[in-house]
């Protein structure tokens, strides 16, 4: 048959379920991406992955997710992770900007957001889910960029952009990798693939259910979009923002991993920084060579409404109610990802659907 959704494996990746098969027992990691509304386009993907592959998972399964992709993986820590993740879409699609608002009254209501998906518990029950132990990334101001002045974080943004061009590792000058894990993260005898994490100047800090709605807000908070978040708890004073900043859609190295990476993400292809997003050259690819990438297919974009996933731009360049019914859509259609998953995870020839990375 042919597929709205590609299935892309690395050597080591493809390796193991050439001998196993697709087991949700063989991953130990996911991944989720930054990228705005682009996954209401996959939603359906991503609640087939968490509703049921993973369903009756026992052992450690290690989440990292930046931005809106660390919202969507706080919902499958949860008790009930469907209902959590509807909250989400409903109170995702549901903002509404008639007007072009301030920083801080973006700020304003994505903490609604974030509080609604947290629910009654208010992250209780993410903090102590005894298999996914979930990690969110944010940045950490340095220099200009931990100023309060739109004028300096207009010209520390613009500086970063220009250093980025010449290497990636120069993010570090401009902005610090905070990574937010459960259980004693900071320890360095925990077994978190993504711990002690060093291809950018980073630090870990412990995720618990003080700072957990700090932490989610600061890793969606979009530089100039919203209003930095400060003095998170149990983490370094600063100006904290969007962790897509540094791992837009992640290229880190994870050999030391156990298991394989399961990654449900908008494209084929993986753009390690946010500032990496107009540099065709740059693309991450080595440090996948244990990961299953889920990618829908072109002609699933072209089935679309408006022929894309949903991106911020629609906030811009349609009226209110004509977005809401473009992302609801969306949604509704990404039922068919879903749907083909299970096809093909149902037929047990995963080989003659797989694509090598």
């Amino acid at each position: 048959m042919t597929l709205k959704l590609r299935f892309l494996a690395g050597p080591t990746a493809l390796a193991k379920i050439t001998q196993q098969g697709l087991d949700a027992d063989l991953f130990t990691q996911v991944l989720a991406a930054s990228g705005g509304p682009k996954w209401l386009g996959i939603a359906g993907l991503d609640k087939y992955l968490f509703g049921e592959f993973f369903k009756h998972r026992s052992a450690p399964l290690y989440t990292l997710g930046a931005s809106s992709g660390a919202w969507r993986l706080a919902c499958f820590a949860q008790q009930d992770p469907l209902a959590a993740y509807a909250r989400l879409e409903q109170l995702y699609i549901g903002q509404i900007y008639e007007v072009k608002p301030t920083p801080i009254e973006v700020s304003q209501q994505v903490k609604q957001i974030v509080s609604g998906i947290l629910g009654e518990q208010t992250g209780r029950d993410i903090i102590d889910n005894p298999v996914i132990n979930s990690h969110f990334v944010t940045c950490r101001g340095k220099h200009l960029n931990r100023l309060a002045s739109r004028t300096a974080l207009g010209a520390g943004l613009a500086t970063t952009a220009i250093s980025n061009l010449v290497s990636r590792k120069t993010l570090g000058l401009h902005f610090q990798r905070v990574t937010f894990g459960v259980n004693d993260f900071t320890q360095r005898q925990t077994s978190s693939p993504f711990a002690g994490l060093n291809d950018l100047p980073s630090i870990d800090a412990t995720l618990t259910q003080d700072n957990l709605s700090q932490v989610m807000l600061a890793t969606g908070s979009i530089p100039w979009v919203l209003a930095p978040v400060s003095n998170i708890v149990g983490a370094p004073a600063g100006a904290y923002y969007d962790g897509g900043i540094t791992d837009y859609h992640f290229d880190l190295p994870l050999s030391h991993a156990t298991g394989l990476t399961l990654y449900p993400h908008f494209y084929p292809h993986m753009l390690p920084g946010w500032f990496d997003k107009s540099l065709p050259w740059r693309r991450a690819k080595a440090n996948y060579h244990n990961g299953l990438i889920l990618a829908p297919t072109e002609d699933y974009l072209r089935q679309l409404p408006y022929g894309k996933l949903p991106d911020r731009k629609d906030f811009i360049e349609l009226d209110t109610q004509s977005r809401i019914t473009y992302w609801q859509r969306a949604v509704e259609q990404s039922q068919i990802l879903a749907e083909e998953f299970d096809k093909v995870l149902k037929s047990g020839d995963i080989l003659k659907y797989i694509e090598p990375l």
